[in-house]
């Protein structure tokens, strides 16, 4: 294989000229562009006229021809892809014989690769890194060499020799022609290296250096030497577009788009033009070396025509880089499309057992992808196989371990660790944090938090997916309040959120399923068991006795002492045993909140919750808000007495004001606020003759309802979290109406 250029002027063998062709065939532009063929009628000649070769950007070449027409003449050079070359072995050699182009020149200080460390840059560039039997055209490259020399030396524009060039290699895509262009320029050059960096030790590398002047060209380095840095940038932008070209043809672009694919349209634009900038940039570095080497460096081109040629490239570059990124990124977006749809696919299918939906969310190139917490030690996924798994999905809080949800499974693990043989205890708990970005900081506080629990966590970040975080995101709804989802020993997702659940009901919750959660609540009713459940140690023993238990709260201290002693006198003169427990309010502030509680018990007013129990009792009542909520529609909640009841609680909770709820046993309740249940109480002698008749608690309930009426006036609030699902409307607890919505943002400092 011969693809040397031809030095001093010498001429190759002219080709043939080609018979007439048949027209070309009726193809769309993309394909003729990116795939297929068909046939052209262009002919071409070998001799062209003109004076001194132009280099120059194209003003002279091309006359006034704007960019689309020149397109249009670049597209109609193409006729087919049925020629293939492989591309990228070939420009890996021709990258080797580029490397470092100044090194062999005197005057030059050559830098190293900015993104190859020495040692990798010598493993890069090394012989062994070049792949062998690379099958190249020797008769294309060949006449493509003939196609520059021969008629750059009688004057032929550079515009002229690319197009003919093009022509030359109609039948080949692309990515190929640009490549196939660069091959004997890459030769003519790595030859001129050869000479020049062993004309000192080598004898024929001297006597080919002598016979073509070199040593006379090196002397005169220092001045050519702003031409060689323009030439040398050159080079270096020709070799970053056709490394662009050659990449975007190494997409998978059949698999992933369509000929209307806005990213196909782009390439058709944009590629043939930079076939063709790049072509025609490698013919005008070519003649730079062929000035050197034959006609003399009189011929140089100017440095600032070949830093013209240079931008023009550079610019072309910025278009492929971003035609390539607009590419990979859909390409990327469909794979994930893909693994997303695969994904879904499991873990919604139904299965034997759930260690198949488990390797799915967490994957870890088949190394233990869990770590148990409580024995410091790495496990696989075989140690949950057929047991209920709850993921715990949060954020990377620091805070953390200060939240409800964290406090609840805590407690849900130290039951289960209590009985661990009971069924109830049948289940094991994972965390997941989920980021967007991972940071060494961040890996510092996942250990950290991990440290801290008892129960299993994902061995590191990197065993769940991204496409598992997509899911748990957009099917789960998660943002940054905790989760606990619920996978059966089958693997099929029960629950998506059973931390109300459990908030309320512990243990008894098991096996956390939605329909477990169904069949509790239609086997409670609003009664002072579900409300205030395992609050006080003797709250069932005053139940079973049938003891009058009255529940009360707020913060302002006046009302408490008022109120409690008026109850206590109402309940001695009734002949009643009542029980005073005070559960202050939702979203205390703590210094207010021990004022109250150290008061109540200096004082000896009534029993109370201590602080950790008041914020578990509001907690638990947002809990039933969220969990009884789902279950009954927006139109039934007014119909529905746990709804109510719940409501009404929540209201009190939202106030700093006094508020009560009496109950007797399993009886009903009765509820009010703080100025109509202490008025109730302190004006018992109007009510009790209906006292004697009813009861205590119908007849109290009788006279509050009196008052709603006779003194309609009041101003009720329900604060709500913001998170979980949010009704349009709310009626009064007090009155029936329906609230008006606001939105509250609140900071408390203490």
């Amino acid at each position: 294989m011969d693809t040397k250029m031809p030095y001093g002027g010498a001429h190759a063998p002219a080709e043939k000229t080609a018979a007439p062709l048949a027209p070309k065939a009726d193809l769309s532009l993309a394909s003729r562009v990116l795939g297929g063929g068909g046939r052209s009628n262009t002919r071409y000649g070998d001799g062209r006229s003109g004076s001194r070769f132009d280099a120059r950007l194209g003003t002279r070449a091309l006359g006034t021809s704007d960019e689309s027409e020149l397109s249009k003449k670049i597209v109609d050079t193409h006729e087919s892809d049925q020629n293939a070359l492989a591309t990228k072995p070939v420009l890996r050699i021709v990258e080797v014989i580029f490397h470092r182009p100044t090194s062999d020149l005197p005057g030059f200080i050559q830098g190293s690769s900015a993104h190859l460390e020495d040692t990798d840059e010598k493993a890069f560039y090394s012989p062994a890194s070049l792949q062998d039997g690379v099958e190249i055209p020797a008769r294309i490259t060949s006449t493509i060499s003939c196609e520059i020399f021969s008629k750059c030396s009688v004057g032929v524009d550079v515009h002229t020799i690319t197009m003919d060039i093009l022509r030359l290699i109609k039948h080949y895509s692309w990515d190929s022609k640009v490549v196939l262009a660069l091959i004997p320029f890459a030769v003519s050059f790595g030859e001129f290296r050869l000479v020049v960096q062993h004309s000192t030790a080598n004898p024929l590398a001297k006597g080919i250096a002598l016979l073509r002047q070199l040593p006379e060209i090196l002397e005169h380095m220092g001045a050519l030497k702003p031409k060689l840095d323009a030439l040398f940038e050159l080079i270096k932008e020709i070799l970053e577009v056709t490394t662009k070209i050659v990449e975007f043809y190494e997409l998978p672009r059949q698999e992933y788009f369509t000929a209307e694919s806005p990213e196909l349209i782009a390439a058709v634009s944009h590629i043939p033009t930079a076939v063709y900038w790049t072509i025609r940039s490698i013919v005008v570095s070519a003649t730079q070396i062929y000035s050197l080497t034959g006609m003399g460096i009189e011929y140089l081109t100017e440095p600032w025509e070949l830093s013209s040629l240079a931008h023009k490239l550079n610019s072309i570059k910025g278009h492929l880089v971003d035609l390539i990124e607009q590419c990979l990124k859909f390409i990327r977006q469909r794979k994930d499309d893909e693994a997303y749809a695969a994904f879904i696919k499991i873990v919604e299918s139904t299965h034997i057992d759930n260690s198949k939906p488990l390797r799915a969310f967490f994957y870890n190139n088949d190394q233990p992808a869990l770590y148990d917490c409580y024995n410091k030690r790495r496990v696989s996924i075989e140690e949950l196989r057929r047991k209920v798994v709850v993921l715990f999905i949060t954020d990377l809080n620091p805070d953390l371990t200060r939240q409800a949800e964290y406090a609840i499974v805590q407690q849900m693990y130290a039951e289960k660790k209590q009985a661990v043989s009971r069924t109830e205890s049948q289940y094991e708990v994972v965390w997941v944090p989920v980021e967007h970005v991972w940071s060494e900081d961040k890996l510092v506080q996942f250990d950290s938090l991990r440290n801290q629990m008892e129960w299993y966590s994902i061995h590191h970040p990197s065993v769940v997916d991204p496409v598992v975080i997509r899911y748990i995101r957009e099917r789960w709804n998660f943002s940054k309040k905790p989760l606990l989802v619920v996978m059966d020993a089958q693997g099929n997702i029960v629950h998506r959120n059973a931390i109300h659940m459990m908030c309320i009901w512990g243990s008894q919750a098991y096996p956390f399923t939605t329909n477990r959660e169904r069949l509790l609540w239609e086997a409670n009713t609003w009664s002072m068991e579900l409300l205030a459940d395992h609050l006080d140690p003797n709250l069932n023993t005053w139940i079973q006795e049938g003891r009058h238990i009255c529940l009360y709260g707020g913060e302002d201290l006046e009302w408490i002492r008022k109120f409690t002693r008026t109850a206590k006198d109402a309940a001695r003169e009734s002949g009643v045993a009542l029980e005073l427990l005070y559960v202050g309010r939702s979203k205390p502030k703590e210094r207010t909140t021990r004022t109250v509680l150290d008061t109540i018990q200096l004082e000896k007013l009534s029993r109370a919750l201590d602080l950790n129990l008041i914020w578990y009792f509001w907690v638990r009542m947002e809990s039933m808000w969220h969990s009884k909520g789902q279950l009954v529609s927006s139109e039934n909640v007014k119909n529905d007495p746990i709804m109510l009841g719940i409501i009404a609680m929540l209201s009190f909770g939202s106030s700093d004001q006094g508020w009560a709820v009496i109950s007797r046993g399993f009886d009903h309740m009765v509820k009010g606020n703080g100025e109509h249940m202490f008025k109730g109480l302190n004006e018992r002698t109007r009510w009790r003759p209906r006292e004697q008749e009813i009861g205590f608690l119908p007849a109290l309930d009788e006279y509050l309802r009196q008052l709603h009426v006779d003194a309609p006036h009041h101003c009720t609030s329900l604060i709500l979290p913001a998170t979980g699902a949010m009704p349009e409307t709310v009626a009064c607890s007090e009155c029936g109406r329906l609230m008006e919505r606001y939105t509250m943002f609140r900071c408390c400092l203490e």
